[in-house]
């Protein structure tokens, strides 16, 4: 095998300062399998990232490769890994955790308090080769298509957001229309969701979420969004409050239009502290809130597993695809939140 690979690399604390390096393929050690990238792709941690925002400048350390999403083969095992072939095609969870701790030894290991990240705490997988360990290696069924294989990580962190709690029969309030956001409306019509109502600022994304199955859209700064819902609702208002945005006004008003006695997934990470309506948002309500981390290890993948093979179709929401060598391009793109999930070639 060759001893170098092409690999997309963050160097300088700034905004872009991202370049396409020739760089050693990574050495696997004990328990480590080596995988081939066939695709990968561009998530919002990516962009934060190449922005280089406040919460990039306080997690990196540079210079590295960034890139967490990937479907790719196995071409080498590491000393201890004996239960795999080379060429197996596989995904991989991104949360690499310690075992050790509390969270972890209870069957929490996606809060595991030692857990790093790929792309983020370890080199990343926009290059030809990344190194995962054993225990993060998911196999993949075979009809799953290769673009879809790459995208489980967000594929992930929607179901566990949406099947967190009872979500058949239920009306559901989806409140920001980036990739995950979109992926939910598809789960909850696909888990046995009643309506599903989707809210963002973006044409181009209301429209992918109604592709993929939300039932009525609702643009923030035209569309009074509680009163429709309310009004669709009889009253009531949603069952369902699934919260992807994290800005104050998607939370306050996706608290408005919960019914009482419902309940809330947050997965959206506001970009400071939020003022919220506890008293009439949630504790007069008898509202349930859930905060969502990650994916559960690997309960959640299992799901994912179930739903695809149930027929999930996750494809309309793919919807650009790019060279390593045009990365400029393809993050100018996902920057602009005119796309849906958009593919790295190597």
């Amino acid at each position: 095998m060759l001893k170098t690979m092409s690999g997309i690399v963050k160097e300088k604390p700034e905004k872009g300062a991202v370049f396409l390096n020739n760089l050693p393929i990574p050495e696997v050690g004990d328990n480590d399998v080596l995988v081939r990238v066939k695709v990968a792709a561009i998530c919002g941690t990516d962009k934060h990232i190449y922005e280089w925002t406040k919460w990039a400048q306080d997690r990196l350390k540079l210079p590295m490769v960034f890139g967490h999403e990937f479907c790719g083969e196995i071409v080498a095992l590491g000393p201890g890994v004996d239960d795999l072939a080379l060429g197996t095609r596989v995904s991989a969870e991104g949360h690499f955790v310690c075992g050790r701790c509390y969270f972890c030894r209870t069957g929490q290991a996606h809060i595991c308090q030692d857990a790093e990240i790929i792309g983020v705490d370890t080199d990343g997988c926009f290059a030809e080769y990344v190194r995962v360990p054993r225990s993060n290696i998911w196999e993949l069924d075979p009809e799953v298509p290769t673009e879809v294989a790459a995208i489980h990580d967000p594929f992930g962190n929607a179901v566990h957001t949406t099947l967190i709690d009872t979500i058949v029969g239920n009306t559901v309030l989806i409140t920001g229309c980036g990739p995950i956001g979109v992926i939910a409306a598809a789960i909850a019509k696909k888990a046995g969701a009643s309506r599903v109502f989707a809210s963002d600022l973006n044409d181009y994304r209301l429209d992918l979420a109604l592709k993929m199955g939300a039932d009525k859209v609702y643009k923030v700064g035209r569309d009074d969004m509680v009163a429709g819902v309310l009004e669709e609702t009889n009253g009531l208002g949603v069952d369902v409050l699934l919260e992807m945005a994290g800005h104050p006004s998607s939370i306050n008003d996706g608290l408005k239009a919960l019914r009482k006695g419902g309940w809330v997934s947050l997965l959206g990470l506001p970009s400071k502290p939020v003022e919220v309506d506890l008293a009439d948002g949630i504790i007069f309500k008898g509202a349930k809130v859930y905060g969502i981390n990650g994916r559960r290890m690997f309960a959640t993948w299992y799901s994912m597993q179930a739903l695809l093979r149930a027929g999930l179709d996750l494809t309309p929401l793919i919807t650009h695809r790019f060279k390593f060598e045009d990365f400029e391009a393809a993050f100018d793109l996902a920057i602009s939140g005119n796309s849906g999930k958009i593919i790295l070639y190597p």
